[in-house]
């Protein structure tokens, strides 16, 4: 009895622990389901996947409140070598735009431009590009928070791929889980042997499913209690106690700052974000801005003529379908930056160091809200599973 007391507790924590990341979406039948809840009639999706907007709100809100402020990480990006790692790609890009601008407004006029007052325009873009390249990008620092939403750009990401939430609580809690599935086992004999003492006296059938719940469920509230507390270290005779997640706190800042950097928090993700996401409005109007006037001071020598040919109305059209082809192409050349931006804003390094600092109770939220969102759900269901087996057992005694 001790041994299969021992089998139920591992199978129930082993069970309960893939039933709170998968499957990623609902599997069952529809027919009725409480909004935001795993469970529904005859069916089930993973207690992360469930909650993964939720979850990823609170990581997000935990993240930019105690582990960084997203515009002093842009303040460390220099504007000046912005520009220059920039440089070269926009220089191409505004030659193209101009070339495909003029013939559109003015062919005849550009094609008999000599070439001095053409190479003049390029000689222009070099000396101006660096000059708008980084007032472009003070700009932003300066606005940070009106062009990137963070907390949209990892919720958005979470909830589209509810992979990279499950990954990130799997490998920051490796051990813990582990842990979870060998105590199991263990008190689950430990149980056991409670168990068979009142089986001798005590033969009744039910006791089976009962003994079944009690395990599974107590396996489970005992393994979480385990992992999170003590919060703090205390001393009892000889030994310090403090929870098993919260004595690991430099390796799991360290898993959990790679993870978030690579998978949700990269420079590509951040420039797609702001190109795409809900405050592009206020990016393209900030470029629009930049682009009017470097397009005034490229082509300031050549107003007198550009006047002459399509009037001052035109001509402003004209500055006006440059900057919009800049906003349009702009992402095909900004990939150039990601390197540079990846290594000034050093967020992985900053997110491990920060981390590291917190507090004990600071920290624990960084995993605990994969189970006290759904820390009773998770008992509850170790203990009904428990009880399955119990039934199970009856069953094999009615065949015997």
């Amino acid at each position: 009895m001790p041994f299969m007391s021992g089998v139920v507790g591992w199978f129930t924590n082993v069970l309960a622990l893939q039933m709170t990341f998968y499957p990623l979406e609902y599997r069952g039948i529809s027919l009725f389901r409480f909004k935001n809840q795993p469970w529904g009639f005859f069916g089930w999706q993973g207690i992360i996947p469930t909650k993964a907007e939720k979850m990823a709100r609170k990581t997000v809100k935990l993240m930019t409140t105690k582990l960084f402020n997203i515009k002093e990480i842009f303040a460390r990006l220099d504007p000046d070598t912005f520009g220059s790692v920039m440089e070269q790609g926009v220089l191409l890009l505004m030659d193209s735009i101009i070339n495909e601008v003029m013939e559109l407004y003015m062919p005849n006029v550009w094609r008999g431009l000599p070439q001095k007052v053409r190479d003049e325009v390029v000689l222009v873009a070099d000396m101006e590009c660096p000059k708008f390249l980084a007032a472009f990008m003070a700009d932003m620092q300066a606005h940070t928070e009106e062009i990137l939403d963070i907390e949209e750009m990892t919720v958005k990401a979470c909830v589209e791929n509810k992979k990279l939430l499950n990954l990130m609580f799997q490998e920051c809690g490796e051990q813990e889980f582990a842990f979870i599935r060998r105590s199991g086992l263990y008190l689950g004999f430990l149980f056991g042997v409670f168990q068979m003492g009142i089986w001798f006296c005590y033969t009744e059938p039910w006791l089976l499913p009962v003994c079944g719940f009690i395990v599974g469920w107590l396996t489970n509230y005992i393994a979480l209690k385990i992992i999170f507390r003590p919060l703090n270290k205390r001393k009892v005779c000889c030994f310090e106690l403090q929870g098993l997640f919260l004595k690991r706190q430099n390796d799991v800042a360290e898993t959990f700052a790679r993870i978030n950097c690579v998978e949700l928090l990269h420079t590509r993700a951040m420039w797609e974000s702001i190109l795409t996401g809900r405050l592009r409005g206020n990016f393209t109007a900030m470029l629009r801005a930049h682009t009017l006037l470097f397009t005034n001071n490229l082509l300031g020598g050549m107003k007198p003529i550009i006047n002459a040919a399509m009037g001052a109305e035109k001509f402003g059209e004209m500055k006006e379908t440059i900057a919009q082809k800049v906003v349009e192409k702009l992402p095909t050349v900004i990939d150039q930056s990601y390197a540079y931006t990846t290594e000034a804003l050093g967020m992985e390094e900053t997110i491990k160091t920060r981390m590291q600092n917190l507090t004990s109770a600071e920290f624990e939220a960084v995993l605990h809200p994969a189970f006290e969102e759904d820390e009773i759900t998770l008992i509850i269901v170790g203990g009904i599973l428990g009880m399955v087996v119990g039934f199970l057992q009856i069953l094999l005694m009615f065949l015997d």
